[in-house]
């Protein structure tokens, strides 16, 4: 009687809490769904009073956004590949016990992750590389993620030695066992990374502000925060005609916004969720 108590107040307190904290989403969701003015009026909590798309309709009828996808969608594909490749290298580089000043690369990397020179000397290296205004300011500063670097130099190491030996023996150089027999054993810690970097290029928006100045290369997330924050009048006689005639508010306009650059990474994440556990386990069981 006692456990079926128990397991009642439980059960009660883990629907509250599910229900609290889905509840936003879904509402975010409904607000897309109804339309704005009547939002304004009230009352609309749990299911749209008057469904439609015109949210989503006005929300992309841009061009610009269109073209901020595909940036954003070419950065994390990119991003994410060289991520991981550099990354992978340099970690099983510093795996190998027997490499030259394998020490002080060591201390480079544990420097280099407890100590930043800022945003204006991270601004000052970027503009000497050219990479202001550039494509490549998306890509080309993450291409080597000091966090993974270590897990994946953990991970190297408890790969055994002999898997390459009888490789060597053979004339394989390291690029080649690398290729073909480190990384196909590797695919735990490969999935992990380019989960983690995947969704941290999607997110990204701060570089976008800080050094792109051209319209045709700013990230949908950019974009999405450029709704988000937008004032609650309307900017225009004819934004706010546009309005009208849409029955669409600032308001429905951000929610959209919020619920459209969501939708990608929440339907990627049920099918891949094993592999965050994966990594989690990587960190703490071989680090």
């Amino acid at each position: 009687m006692e456990d079926r108590v128990l397991d009642t107040v439980i059960t009660a307190i883990l629907v509250v809490v599910v229900f609290v904290t889905l509840y936003p989403f879904y509402y975010i969701l409904l607000i897309t769904l109804n339309e704005g003015t009547d939002t304004a009026a009230g009352g609309v909590y749990l299911w749209p009073r008057q469904f439609t798309f015109s949210n989503y309709t006005y929300f992309l009828q841009d061009p610009k956004w269109v073209e901020a996808f595909g940036i954003s969608v070419l950065r994390t594909v990119i991003g994410t590949a060289l991520g991981i490749l550099f990354t992978s290298l340099v970690a099983y580089g510093l795996s190998k016990q027997d490499l030259v000043f394998r020490s002080g690369y060591f201390l480079t990397v544990v420097i280099a992750m407890n100590f930043s020179g800022g945003l204006i000397a991270f601004y000052i290296v970027l503009r000497s590389l050219g990479l202001i205004n550039n494509f490549a300011v998306y890509v080309v500063p993450g291409m080597l993620n000091l966090f993974f670097l270590l897990i994946a130099i953990s991970f190297f190491r408890e790969i055994p030695d002999e898997l390459g030996e009888s490789a060597r023996i053979d004339g394989a150089s390291e690029l080649r066992i690398f290729a073909r027999i480190i990384l196909p054993v590797s695919m735990p810690l490969l999935a992990t990374m380019s989960l983690f970097i995947g969704s941290g290029q999607w997110n990204s928006w701060l570089d976008s502000a800080y050094f792109v100045q051209d319209e045709g290369l700013r990230t949908l997330t950019y974009r999405m925060m450029q709704v988000i924050n937008q004032t609650m009048v309307p900017s225009g006689d004819t934004q706010a005609a546009a309005m009208s005639r849409t029955s669409v508010t600032p308001f429905s306009v951000q929610a959209t916004a919020m619920v459209v650059s969501i939708v990608p990474i929440l339907g990627v994440y049920p099918f891949l969720q094993k592999y965050f556990v994966s990594g989690m386990m990587l960190g703490s069981v071989k680090g």
